[in-house]
């Protein structure tokens, strides 16, 4: 029995004893488990040699981001306040408000802006910013194309550096896409997109209403691109590695399948369209022809009143004429359609027949009764107005009937005229 309890204690002190080292093992651990601050500053305090970054996209993000501008729409209405259809007492309310924003590109060292017809459609006054300052500059909308949906402004001592056009006759599907704009406004601005070109020649049909508001449709290829295209991108820039504009941003594919320029339902991912640079180099050289060095003034807006009396005594073209609006459903535009028109007049020397459409007059489209007279007005003797008018051989042949037949309607063209103005005879009518 001594043997056996001597044997007993002696494991018991043996289990006791380790016990205790496993315990002063612990109690050791449990105050050393800590990270060291050494450990701690060489994990948190890191940086990054951006030198070593390589990437296609920087070197040319960074020569092209800054020529990338927002383009902002501003349009006046008025206001009356009173009682009748439309037409109020009082003093009218001018009120100026944003219509809309985009983008553009700058494309030469003189101020020219690249652009879509449609951010700055409808506009009383455009303006651009940049990433430069918080500034908006004046700018003037100097060449468009509705059809294409391209538009040139000019905006006065711009001084940003212009981005080089590419050739877009030159693009593969798979190579590298790189767009650039403002989506959702400024908030976002000169955001970047990285895509593939997905596919080239898309053709794009929009039924779509010209400065003169005749409505029409019209078919155009574009450049598919998987790049990021939204809302305020429209006119920014689709460059490729080398840095060159290739393509202008200017619809995207929603749910319906069709192209919109804006949000229209749910969007379909990765399916963005732009207009192929190529498309808008004979409007570029166009504009940089023209371009004389002297700051610009956009045209004045024409708010007046009714009145189609002929101004007898002052220069005058010698039409008898009467306005339309609101017949864009039938092709027609917004104008002076012109009724009858007198014999040996300056409106007949210019070329100027009865069914034709004034639209415009020196740049100024006529969007009221009164802007055909009102703009005579500020001619005098001997001076030669450019006259733009819309002319349809269907409609020139129901003139002075009773009824119109609108069926055959709305297949005409412009035509650019010039008219010498001069006092007409007064006992003439």
């Amino acid at each position: 029995m001594r043997k056996h309890s001597s044997l007993y204690f002696g494991i018991l002190a043996v289990v006791l004893a380790m016990v205790m080292i496993g315990t002063t093992i612990m109690t050791a651990g449990a105050a050393t488990n800590t990270i060291p601050e050494e450990e701690i500053d060489k994990i948190v305090n890191t940086s990054t040699d951006a030198s070593q970054i390589t990437s296609p996209f920087i070197d040319v993000v960074n020569q092209v981001r800054n020529s990338v501008v927002g383009v902002n729409n501003y349009a006046t209405s008025t206001s009356y306040y009173g009682y009748g259809f439309g037409y109020g007492y009082g003093q009218p309310e001018t009120r100026e408000s944003l219509q809309g924003t985009g983008s553009g590109v700058v494309i030469t060292n003189y101020g020219h802006v690249l652009t879509n017809y449609h951010v700055v459609e409808g506009a009383t006054r455009v303006t651009v910013t940049t990433a430069l300052d918080d500034e908006e500059h004046e700018a003037e909308v100097v060449g468009y194309d509705a059809n294409l949906d391209i538009a040139v402004l000019e905006v006065a001592g711009l001084d940003i550096p212009a981005v080089t056009l590419g050739d877009s006759d030159a693009l593969q599907v798979g190579e590298w896409a790189i767009v650039i704009g403002n989506p959702i406004g400024e908030k976002y601005s000169r955001s970047v997109t990285i895509g593939a070109i997905s596919g080239l020649n898309r053709e794009v049909t929009d039924r779509s209403m010209d400065r003169y508001g005749r409505m029409t449709t019209v078919t155009n290829t574009m450049i598919q691109t998987d790049a990021a295209i939204n809302s305020g991108n429209s006119g920014g820039g689709m460059f490729n590695i080398l840095g060159q504009l290739q393509g202008i941003p200017a619809r995207y594919a929603n749910s319906t399948g069709s192209m919109s320029m804006f949000s229209s339902g749910r969007d379909v991912d990765n399916i963005g369209l732009c207009i192929p640079i190529n498309v808008a180099k004979p409007l570029i050289g166009e504009v940089l022809r023209d371009y004389n060095g002297e700051s610009r003034q956009p045209a004045a807006q024409d708010n007046g009143t009714a009145n189609s009396s002929p101004l007898y005594g002052k220069p005058r073209l010698g039409v008898t004429y009467t306005f339309i609006s609101g017949a864009s459903q039938y092709g027609l535009p917004t104008g002076a359609l012109i009724t009858k028109v007198d014999q040996m007049s300056p409106a007949e020397e210019g070329g100027i027949l009865p069914g034709d459409i004034i639209v415009e007059v020196d740049g100024t489209v006529l969007s009221t009764r009164s802007g055909l007279t009102d703009k005579l007005a500020e001619y005098k003797e001997g001076d030669a107005i450019s006259i733009k008018v819309y002319r349809d051989d269907a409609l020139a042949a129901q003139i002075g009937q009773e009824t119109l037949d609108t069926t055959n309607l709305g297949n005409g063209s412009y035509v650019d005229l010039t008219v010498t103005l001069r006092v007409v005879d007064d006992t003439k009518g």
